[in-house]
């Protein structure tokens, strides 16, 4: 949620980790037990609902207007104010009851006037007038909300000629219901009326409250516990120039050397969970272009210290987590284009799966379900290993440099080129998505306990497959997973996973000093025209042997020649098909170069496509690619589309843009660098630890002291110019923070729109900057 605020944006948002459940009271059926699951509920809005647990006693929730409270156990009600308290932490809650008096949303602007008033027997009295202004945020039920409210007086007496310092005013809210069980309560308010004793008038914002209706003695511990992890943020986010020290720190990291003494590796290094750092870090270097030769550069470092090619990027590492939030981000149309069809078509179907001869139903044939489950396994691995064409170009410079790196630090494992790739795009990409589709938005809900199961022995097989493991039937520990994986052990599945791999792995962004061979991406017989290099020379057709790797385009008379012609990767402006018109041919494409346009026909249409798709793909990030482009070839003396008698006029027609390279995405580069700062000032004493773990080291060789080895130092006079300026730098925006909270504190009002009576939250800042005005005086 983000709300604008006089100078700066205050953006909020809480995560929560549903844990597990003690002490739950058993359900009163024959067994005590049944099928449960759990809500989250944000201003009595079901936000988020729980897979079904089987045989465990109920402890779901349903919204209020659907079922009464009797159907519920009981639930966790954490206020707003509360939520820093909890942070990052698991904590166990004690259930709570549910009752209607105690669910209550909105706040309301009320106003009271005293007068006085002259009654028949000449006697004056004083007239008390309660008013609602306005209501804010009360909660629609069965789509609509009808509000009215009751005012009662309450005090030592009735009937009084004055407010009294324990004279009351109360306001009841009611939603007017046609529901046979009556109107439904929205919360009160209690106003003590010595508020009046200065003014004949006043008014405020209240938060609405609960009403105590007995259930407090009702013993706690009765409903059992519920484990949460809760993660609350709440960044106030300046203009951006306040960032520019800081941020620009950051942005220089991939160019800092050693990469452990960059500001974005520090961060890494003094947060408690590398994912923590991660996730801000992706998204400003994403944001700003800058995500791919950051991570080379802490990859590079990572595959340094790798001692063993099968333990390559195996850990927990910033490099992992990095990579992991980037395919999240960058990744996920790619992942929604490739395993969406295949994942609904097994949900819809519902065929079973299951190969563990122990968990057969009665009726159920084995060698049926391992039919069933080969073809869905074949669905999904064919639909992989040929969208690599689709492959975002993040990812697939992120895999290049994994690549270059895994083959320079272990040249003698011909394998581990594939494995550093495979480790992340099938263990850390597909396989969890298909695993557990509903996190990925790959489905609605959370799949059924039969479709789960399938889910799941599917991404175990291919998994497996994509890991190119020498013993793959040790793979599993399981003796009917080994068994079924002999249908798949055949050379074609490594081959096209080797395919899958290259593709994904080649980029066009090649470093000149790059060690890499080419990869060899697709070959074949395709009929070409003659360029027409020499101004007398035949233009005509001839079958060419084609061959495309990551460096260059050729062709030759067959297929182990020397190449008639080769066109370098960088020297590809498009990729376009070419009008049948043009030659009176079918299946014919363009590959345009700076000076002409090679005209090629393919054997169809499908065999088209896929030439387009990957030339597309290994040229896309040319920097020099056209935006227009002739549809039809240049004869005779002028382009036949557009009549242009000029072979080198601009073209025509758009091109078509090819594949889709990076979708854009939505990040707040400020707002970003506003939750490194938080991080950073929230491991200040960490920070300083380090500080003074790189003075150690510049000074003392002898044995590394033990408080000071978690930290990665490899050049600790860097490593502290580093950490110096992010401390200075993180301090600047603290005094900012601090000038903000100030200037604030003056401008608040309590009972205002902003911060209504009732607000603890409020009440809480109010008697902090109390203190530190106290103390700053």
């Amino acid at each position: 949620m983000a709300v604008e605020e006089e100078g700066l944006r205050v953006f909020q948002s809480v995560k929560i980790k549903i844990g597990e459940a003690k002490n739950l009271p058993t359900y009163p059926g024959p067994n005590k037990m049944r099928d449960c699951y759990c809500t989250v509920n944000l201003d009595r809005e079901e936000v988020f609902r729980t897979k079904i647990m089987n045989r465990c006693p109920e402890c779901h929730s349903f919204p209020r207007d659907l079922c009464s409270s009797a159907s519920v156990v009981g639930k966790v009600a954490i206020q707003k104010e509360d939520l820093p308290k909890y942070h990052n932490r698991d904590t166990w809650f004690q259930l709570q009851h549910v009752d209607a008096d105690s669910e209550v949303q909105g706040k309301v602007h009320l106003e009271l006037r005293l007068s006085e008033v002259i009654t028949d027997t000449g006697v004056v009295c004083h007239k008390l007038a309660a008013r609602i202004l306005e209501c804010q945020g009360l909660p629609i039920v069965n789509g609509q909300c009808d509000p009215y409210a009751t005012v009662t007086l309450a005090g030592p007496y009735r009937q009084v000629s004055l407010p009294t310092p324990t004279t009351a005013s109360g306001v009841d809210l009611w939603n007017a219901s046609n529901l046979k069980f009556g109107d439904e309560f929205l919360g009160e308010l209690r106003v003590p009326l010595n508020v009046l004793r200065q003014s004949s008038s006043y008014e405020a914002w209240y938060f609405l409250q609960p009403r105590d209706n007995g259930s407090k003695s009702l013993k706690p511990g009765d409903l059992g516990s519920l484990r949460l992890n809760v993660v609350y943020t709440e960044d106030h986010v300046f203009s951006s120039d306040y960032y520019s020290p800081l941020r620009d720190l950051l942005l220089r990291s991939a160019d800092v050397e050693p990469v452990s003494a960059s500001a974005a590796h520090v961060l890494g290094e003094v947060c408690r969970e590398k994912q923590e750092a991660a996730i801000p870090l992706v998204r400003l270097f994403l944001h700003y272009g800058r995500v791919v030769p950051f991570i080379s550069a802490i990859a590079n470092a990572e595959v340094r210290r790798t001692q063993d090619p099968n333990t390559i990027f195996r850990g927990n590492s910033l490099t992992s987590k990095c990579i992991d939030e980037t395919m999240k981000l960058a990744g996920m149309h790619y992942l929604h284009m490739t395993l969406k069809p295949a994942i609904e078509e097994i949900c819809q179907s519902h065929k079973s799966c299951e190969i563990d001869p122990v968990k057969l139903k009665d009726g159920e044939s084995l060698e049926n379900n391992m039919e069933n489950l080969r073809q869905y396994v074949d669905r999904i691995f064919n639909v992989i290993t040929k969208s690599g064409v689709s492959c975002p170009t993040v990812m697939c410079d992120i895999f290049f440099s994994l690549r270059e790196a895994a083959a320079k630090r272990f040249q003698d494992d011909l394998d581990v080129r594939y494995t550093a790739v495979s480790s992340f795009i099938f263990l850390r990409f597909f396989a969890p998505a298909i695993l557990s589709p509903n996190l990925f938005q790959l489905t609605p809900h959370h799949t059924d306990p039969q479709t789960s199961r399938t889910l799941t022995l599917i991404s175990k097989t291919i998994q497996t497959l994509g890991s190119l493991s020498k013993s793959k039937s040790a793979s599993f520990k399981e003796s009917y997973m080994a068994a079924f994986y002999e249908f798949f052990n055949e050379q074609k599945y490594a081959d096209a996973v080797k395919n899958f791999l290259d593709l994904i792995s080649s980029s066009g962004r090649r470093d000149p000093k790059s060690i890499e061979q080419p990869i060899l991406l697709k070959e074949g017989f395709m009929i070409k025209r003659a360029q027409g290099r020499k101004r007398f020379g035949m233009k005509n057709f001839k079958k060419r042997w084609f061959c495309l790797t990551n460096h260059e385009f050729t062709y030759q008379k067959s297929k182990g020649d020397q190449p008639l012609c080769s066109i370098p990767i960088e020297n590809i402006l498009a990729v376009e098909k070419l009008e049948e018109e043009s030659f009176k041919m079918k299946n014919m494409f363009q590959v345009i170069q700076p000076e002409r346009a090679l005209y090629i026909q393919a054997n169809n249409c499908v065999e088209a496509k896929a030439w387009i798709d990957i030339l597309t793909k290994v040229s896309q990030c040319n920097q020099k690619r056209l935006t227009v482009y002739h549809p039809s070839a240049y004869l005779n003396g002028h382009w036949l589309c557009c009549r242009a008698s000029s072979d080198t006029a601009p073209g025509c027609s758009p091109c078509t843009g090819g594949l889709p390279a990076n979708i854009q995405l939505d990040i707040d580069g400020d707002r970003e660098t506003e939750r490194i700062y938080s991080l950073f000032n929230s491991y200040m004493s960490k920070l300083e630890k380090m500080q003074e773990a790189c003075g150690s080291r510049s000074v003392y060789d002898g044995p590394e002291q033990e408080e000071y080895s978690t930290f990665i130092i490899d050049d600790p006079q860097e490593t502290y110019k580093t950490l110096k300026q992010v401390i200075t730098g993180v301090g600047a925006l603290e005094q900012e923070h601090a000038q903000y909270r100030r200037d604030k504190f003056k401008k608040t009002k309590y009972g205002s729109q902003e911060h209504p009576i009732g607000d603890k939250s409020f009440q809480s800042y109010i008697r902090q900057q109390s203190e530190t005005s106290t103390h700053s005086i």
